[in-house]
């Protein structure tokens, strides 16, 4: 059984600065019952919830929710990396489209800390240790440098060594990311910034500035899922539809390859790209608007090849050509994306969710990409997990 599944409501805070924001069960609350209003459904309508988030002890989705009520549902919490808000969202679209459940709750939130995202236990493997390993081998390590500075960094310089791509060119998405988000008031950072300006912030490992990085902020999204007789019987907005969604973990060719993107997610963000184009009969030249996963710069632009929007190696060209933004190819990232916003993990899929959908509906107000019939999103976590969903405007 293979239903359509109807994106009918969706919600989010404005992130903020680590110390400025409230609990993650607040947060989360905010953002569901924004969701909610946005469905116009009350909270006992819900029949499955999954609660993404990386750093909080077990059930505190049961935390959040439960200040909506106690309803006696279903209710999964998802971690899985930086993948983990639209991770929820999979699971919750899974269970609408086979038929579990009529409506599902996909929720994130993050209370993020100030210092670095790091392994958390001394006391028991750090679960990215293959990763670290298999970077020692590629690149001289930096035992002071952030790992994901290291990883996504060297992959942006795995794509200079091969194809000659310029340190400035990375520099350039970071001013595309800023210029975006001057019109989204739920983004953290809306101050335009300068080629310049981005080049000269502080070197964090090369090709990467600091303006170049995402950085680290609280906050919630969610999504609301429906089966179309459901959205139909209850009077609800059925215009934005999955089309098509697939999830991927790495292969032997992640680790086996010596090269950084392939480290990075490049293969695994391949693969789930091929399978929803393939799913859904589309192709990458008919995605109007893509919110990509840029914690990095360099992300960004590997990630350009890696769901087909260039062919690889022409990556530099698609952003000096201005093909990545308003009268380009495809709009990537018109909410400024993670550079801009900032990136509490669990949270990150679901806003790309939630921009999507309004973009798709024709509310997205000064960002709107005009004509919009299909949207891509792309969220990725080393360790590793990526999913992709392809979005349509139901005719």
């Amino acid at each position: 059984m293979n239903r359509k599944v109807a994106v009918c409501g969706v919600g989010m805070i404005p992130f903020s600065k680590p110390g400025s924001s409230e609990s993650h069960e607040l947060m989360g609350a905010s953002a569901a019952k924004a969701a909610l209003a946005d469905a116009g459904l009350g909270y006992q309508q819900i029949q499955q919830a999954y609660v993404g988030y990386v750093y909080g002890d077990s059930c505190s989705g049961q935390a959040a929710l439960y200040r909506l009520g106690l309803s006696a549902i279903p209710i999964v919490n998802v971690n899985n990396n930086c993948a983990t808000g639209s991770t929820a969202l999979f699971l919750a679209s899974q269970a609408v489209a086979h038929g579990a459940v009529d409506c599902a709750l996909a929720l994130g939130f993050e209370q993020m800390r100030r210092r670095a995202v790091a392994a958390q236990h001394g006391d028991r493997p750090d679960p990215s240790q293959r990763i670290l390993d298999s970077m020692k081998a590629i690149q001289v390590s930096e035992p002071e440098t952030p790992l994901a500075a290291q990883i996504f960094g060297g992959a942006g310089r795995m794509h200079m060594q091969l194809y000659g791509t310029r340190p400035e060119t990375f520099a350039r998405i970071a001013v595309k990311a800023r210029g975006h988000a001057a019109h989204n008031p739920y983004a953290l950072f809306r101050t335009p910034v300068t080629l310049e300006e981005v080049l000269a912030s502080p070197a964090i490992f090369e090709p990467l500035t600091r303006l170049q990085c995402c950085p680290r902020t609280c906050g919630a999204a969610a999504a609301i899922v429906c089966s179309e007789p459901f959205a139909r019987r209850n009077g609800l907005d059925r215009s934005v539809v999955v089309v098509a969604q697939a999830m991927t973990t790495d292969s032997n060719s992640s680790f086996d390859e010596n090269d950084m993107r392939r480290l990075a997610g490049y293969d695994m963000t391949r693969r789930a790209a091929l399978r929803v184009y393939e799913e859904a009969a589309v192709g990458p030249e008919e995605i109007a608007v893509a919110e990509v996963h840029d914690c990095f710069t360099t992300n960004e632009l590997i990630s350009y090849e890696a769901l087909g929007f260039v062919a690889e190696g022409d990556a530099e060209r698609f952003v000096l050509d201005g093909d990545n933004t308003y009268d380009g190819q495809v709009v990537v990232n018109p909410s400024g994306g993670l550079l801009s916003k900032g990136h509490p993990l669990g949270a990150t899929g679901l806003a790309q969710c939630a921009e999507l959908a309004w973009q798709l509906r024709g509310q997205a107000n000064g960002r709107q990409v005009e004509g919009a019939r299909f949207a891509l999103q792309h969220n990725l976590g080393l360790g590793g997990a990526c999913v992709v969903t392809l979005y349509a405007r139901a005719l």
